[in-house]
């Protein structure tokens, strides 16, 4: 009988001293979740239900495929931490600048010479749009401010052959003449040696009666200039 009376005794302190704590909800040692947003404001761009385990708030970004090494057609969401690393991030890409509803767009570096894009590492001119020819074999991008190719860069007399001369134009590079009145005289791989002004002339057409020696040459000279003294003394009035 006293066993039995020992036990409820014990039993009545804990039923009461269970009914005077605290809800274990309110108790300071549960955990919470953090409401702190990762990136203020977080419109396009971001995936607001994502948790970033290694910044302990919530969105993340959304990077671009082209951005990505990896690759892939939809974009990734990244962790700070991973974004700030640089892993899986290519070098061309800024994944600051927003571009169609993701981050990462080409870096664009504007240098003394003109606007140039980040390709392979290596900078490459930005051409203003519709120069380059796109092709199967040298597929074009459109940039901020024009147009690169991707796989390989066009030569001088490729654009000649248009009527352009990669030269700044504005923005881009890529100016045109036109073939009736210039001539684009190509020498390095990319710029233009000459720019020579026809006035009329036809480039295309072989020269006749050119001289065939040094000589020759001087002598036709010097009746030019006979012929040019001679003609302007016959209508230039001297005074005495």
């Amino acid at each position: 009988m006293k066993k039995i009376f020992f036990i409820l005794g014990i039993s009545t302190i804990c039923m009461t001293s269970a009914h005077a704590a605290p809800n274990w909800w309110d108790q300071p040692t549960v955990c919470r979740v953090n409401n702190t947003n990762c990136y203020t404001p977080m419109g396009a761009g971001y995936d607001t239900e994502l948790w970033d385990v290694s910044g302990n708030c919530r969105g993340r970004k959304l990077i671009c495929p082209a951005a990505l090494t990896a690759g892939g057609t939809e974009p990734v969401a990244m962790e700070k931490r991973d974004i700030q690393s640089g892993i899986g991030i290519h070098q061309d890409y800024d994944v600051t600048v927003l571009a169609d509803g993701c981050f990462g767009a080409r870096k664009i570096i504007q240098t003394p010479k003109g606007p140039m894009a980040s390709l392979n590492g290596k900078q490459v001119e930005v051409f203003c749009r519709g120069i380059l020819n796109n092709t199967r074999e040298n597929p074009v991008e459109i940039v901020s401010t024009g147009e690169i190719a991707t796989k390989r860069q066009p030569t001088c007399q490729e654009l000649a052959d248009n009527g352009y001369a990669a030269v700044l134009n504005g923005k881009c590079f890529g100016k045109f003449y036109d073939p009736a009145q210039y001539f684009i005289e190509c020498g390095a791989p990319l710029l233009p040696t000459h720019l020579i002004v026809l006035n009329g002339a036809d480039y295309t057409a072989s020269a006749t009666n050119t001289p065939s020696t040094q000589a020759t040459a001087d002598e036709l000279f010097k009746r030019m200039v006979d012929t040019s003294a001679a003609k302007r003394k016959e209508h230039t009035k001297t005074t005495e």
